[in-house]
Parts: C-alpha cells; structure tokens; sequence
C-alpha cells in the first residue's frame, strides 16, 4: 500500500466489551477515530440522501416537524422487528462506509481506526485492512452494559447480544484480539498492535 494512503483498521466487539475505551487509547496515540454508532446518527439526521431512503422505508413520522430523527419512533417501529433491523442497516451502513472511505482519505496518519459494533455481520470487514476484536466474558458484558446503561433491561441487552457475531467467532476472524479481563492490562496490548501496525504501512 503507498505510503500517504493509512492502512484502514477496524475495531470491533459484543456490547459491553470495552471498545469505546480502547479506541481511546489508540487516541492518545494519536491515532484517528472514527466512531460508526456517532455517524450514523449524525447521517441519519444530516444526510438527505438517507433521509429521503428512511422517510420513504418507515414513513415521513422517522422524522418530527423540524425534520429531526425520531429516536423513539424508530425504536419502537423497527429495533423490535428483525425485518425491519435488516432493513434500516441495509440504508445505513453503505451511508456509513462511504462517510468512512471519504473521512480516511483526509488522514495522514500510518493507520486509521473505524470503530463499529457490527463489522463482520454487516460484512465491513471487506473494506478493512485488519480488525480487532476486543473480546470479554458474555457475563461481564453484560453487567458492565447493564450498570452503563441504566435504560436498558437485560433483555434488551441479550436482545443486542443475539443479533451480534459470537465472540468466540470473531475471535478467529480478526487479525487481533484483545482480551479485556480483570487479569490482562489493556495498554500494553494497545501498545502491541499499534507498534505492528506502524511497521506495515
């Protein structure tokens, strides 16, 4: 890969895994983030293109008066319909990875970090370089989502669970796992990656 091009690198996980927290770390590397749950939302409500697709899929209620996206509608109208979940994502997530590939081409770094609860499901793994599963026990997963998110009952979240890739799967997909557990130390793995990463661009 030529050199001013930054070698694309996912970062996935199960919900509560910890994501969020490497991608920090990755950060005060200063390497850049891209957060795909935060674009997509800002797509949703900015991107007209989308909109006119989510008006148009779900009805002109997706949006209120000011033309602003209805959260609770959406919720309540498609999360609990997994016709409708395989719907919304088909709309959103190419927006997304055309946002991506636009967004990376402005860095100058070695490596950029796309940080997406759904990569391998959503098959973005094609148009990554590496990824990284950040990996931990469904137990503590799901407490960890549980004290986090306060609105969300334990059957939502095992909900979310379901409609994500097993852990022990990604496991053996990615091209790095970090294991986020009481007895391993999250910076030296960080650490690890980040030193193998800038050696192959």
């Amino acid at each position: 890969m030529s050199k001013n091009i930054p070698l694309l690198v996912g970062i996935t996980g199960g919900i509560g895994s910890g994501k969020s927290t490497v991608a920090k770390i990755f950060s005060i590397l200063q390497i850049p983030i891209y957060s795909a749950d935060d674009r997509a939302k800002w797509l949703m409500s900015n991107d007209s293109d989308l909109k006119n697709q989510l008006t148009e899929a779900f009805g002109a209620e997706s949006y209120n008066s000011e033309g602003e996206l209805d959260r609770a509608y959406l919720a309540h109208t498609v999360f609990s319909n997994p016709e409708k979940v395989k719907l919304i994502n088909s709309l959103v997530h190419p927006a997304v990875a055309k946002d991506f590939k636009e967004w990376a081409s402005q860095q100058s770094t070695a490596y950029v970090v796309k940080e997406a609860a759904l990569i391998y499901e959503t098959g973005g793994d094609k148009a990554l370089d590496y990824v990284i599963n950040v990996s931990s026990p469904l137990k503590v997963r799901i407490s960890r989502t549980l004290m986090r998110d306060s609105h969300r009952s334990e059957e939502q979240v095992n909900q979310i669970v379901n409609q994500q890739l097993p852990d022990e799967q990604k496991n053996e997909l990615a091209d790095f796992v970090i294991k986020n557990t009481d007895n391993k130390m999250l910076i030296p793995q960080v650490l690890k990656i980040h030193q193998q990463l800038i050696s192959k661009n």
